[in-house]
């Protein structure tokens, strides 16, 4: 069995029973950064071996699919969140499923479900557009394109580069679209910003310096449906 985990995007206390008992019971662990993961299992006192996964990496990834059509039952972790959900992970379950593999995903944390259950947004149905294109062009192409659906839109972004982002967001949605920024999930410096976009995008703006990890929620519409 490949089991696909997600681990804790800031909080130990997020890891889940049943994801310890995974990677207790797996004869591998693959992962991005040996050390980041060593220092998980350290804390949980798993001593599994873990072995470096290279998303783009031909050998690495034809490597593990050889191992796992072997038989061996192994694990799949990132550095935080949910493997596969703008991390690295999807290419390898798509070989495995395409061989024919046994592939299971287990609940847990991932900063894209946790930020809308906290926004306040409708998140019945939305767009996730992950970590955006560098080009303002193709970013204010995004907007419009997800504008049209008139769902919230869920990006990932950087502290360097979340103002500007939410500049060219303005320009397509409108100073009225209705904003949530989550900063630092479920870590010590925690933060939720909310209220229009041109409000958000100033109180940003304004900060000397902005640091982490930031979830941004946009909807195109200024009273959104529920």
């Amino acid at each position: 069995m490949f089991y696909i985990i997600p681990t804790p995007i800031g909080n130990l206390e997020d890891m889940t029973m049943r994801a310890l008992r995974a990677l207790k019971e797996v004869k591998a662990v693959y992962c991005e950064d040996t050390r980041r993961t060593r220092a998980l299992m350290a804390h949980f006192g798993i001593a599994t071996p873990l072995l470096r996964y290279h998303e783009h990496n031909e050998r690495s990834a034809s490597g593990l699919l050889e191992k796992l059509k072997g038989g061996l039952d192994a694990a799949l972790v990132c550095d935080g969140g949910l493997p596969g959900i703008s991390d690295p992970g999807r290419r390898i379950v798509s070989m495995a499923r395409h061989d024919g593999l046994s592939v299971t995903a287990l609940p847990g944390p991932s900063a894209v479900v946790t930020a809308l259950a906290g926004s306040g947004l409708p998140a019945d149905s939305f767009v996730f557009l992950g970590f955006l294109p560098r080009s303002p062009g193709k970013q204010r192409r995004s907007f419009k394109e997800a504008a049209a659906l008139e769902r919230t839109i869920v990006i990932y972004e950087s502290p360097f580069r979340v103002v500007e982002m939410l500049e060219r967001a303005e320009e397509v949605l409108g100073p009225g679209a209705q904003a949530c920024v989550a900063r630092e999930i479920s870590k010590i410096h925690e933060e939720w910003i909310s209220g229009t976009l041109s409000e958000v995008r100033q109180k940003l703006a304004e900060r000397k310096e902005l640091l982490g990890e930031f979830v941004i929620m946009l909807h195109p519409l200024e009273t959104p449906h529920a």
